[in-house]
């Protein structure tokens, strides 16, 4: 039977219910943007190009890295090889983000294109399995307004911020941190899955250090899909 709360929970709009499910992580990517814009005017650009890399292109580390490949010149193949290997996992991400609740043409075109590891992160927790796509909407609008925002001030900042200052750039880190932990205490039960993505993850470092994400995504897959088909086989001859 629903609760008081439950109700009030359920019936907020869904723009209030997305910015109260993102604001954590959302003020958590301020900093991030902060580095980026002044590590972006430091190379150079002027401070509203921070606002044109975070606006159009929204992929994160990428965007450190494809300052510095501008600022060396590096052919476009080079370019697009980088951005692939940086974020080609994403088509992970494709496989379990719910896309499908998302309805309108437009509406799914920025849903694909916003998403981020912050978006899939919250959107694929026990608690957003009633979310609609509004509201899933709504959380990506607002986490790409969060690092814009960042990005903005810190090219506008990035003149009176030294070049000197450490530390900025492990707010990625700790962000993502942050959200295992908090993805293990929702799954308390499930003790397999995070045993076998740092096993994924340790066994990419020590084999293929340089391709580790890729590795790492693609061995985790690998035993996610094994540990299903082990699952169903079970679950068939009980």
């Amino acid at each position: 039977m629903e609760t008081v709360v439950d109700l009030a929970v359920r019936d907020r709009p869904p723009a209030l219910a997305a910015l109260k499910d993102c604001g954590s992580v959302g003020i958590g990517l301020v900093p991030l943007g902060l580095a980026f814009g002044a590590f972006l005017t430091h190379s150079g650009l002027d401070w509203w190009w921070a606002t044109v890399f975070t606006t159009f292109i929204y992929a994160g580390s990428f965007e450190f890295l494809l300052i510095g490949l501008a600022a060396a010149a590096a052919p476009l193949a080079s370019i697009g090889l980088s951005a692939f290997l940086v974020n080609v996992r994403h088509v992970f991400y494709a496989l379990s983000f719910p896309l499908h609740r998302v309805r309108g043409r437009g509406a799914r075109a920025y849903s694909t294109f916003a998403l981020t590891d912050e978006s899939y992160a919250l959107s694929t927790t026990d608690k957003a399995r009633d979310w609609d796509g509004e509201r899933i909407l709504w959380l990506q609008l607002f986490l790409h307004l969060f690092w814009v925002g960042g990005a903005t001030a810190g090219g506008l900042l990035g003149a009176l911020i030294p070049s000197s200052v450490v530390g900025l750039d492990f707010a990625m880190t700790a962000l993502f941190v942050v959200l295992a932990i908090d993805a293990v205490r929702e799954r308390r039960d499930d003790v397999p899955t995070p045993i076998l993505a740092a096993l994924s993850a340790a066994v990419a470092r020590l084999v293929f250090p340089g391709q580790m994400l890729l590795v790492a995504f693609v061995l985790f897959t690998v035993a996610l899909l094994v540990r299903c088909a082990v699952r169903g086989r079970n679950v068939r001859d009980a």
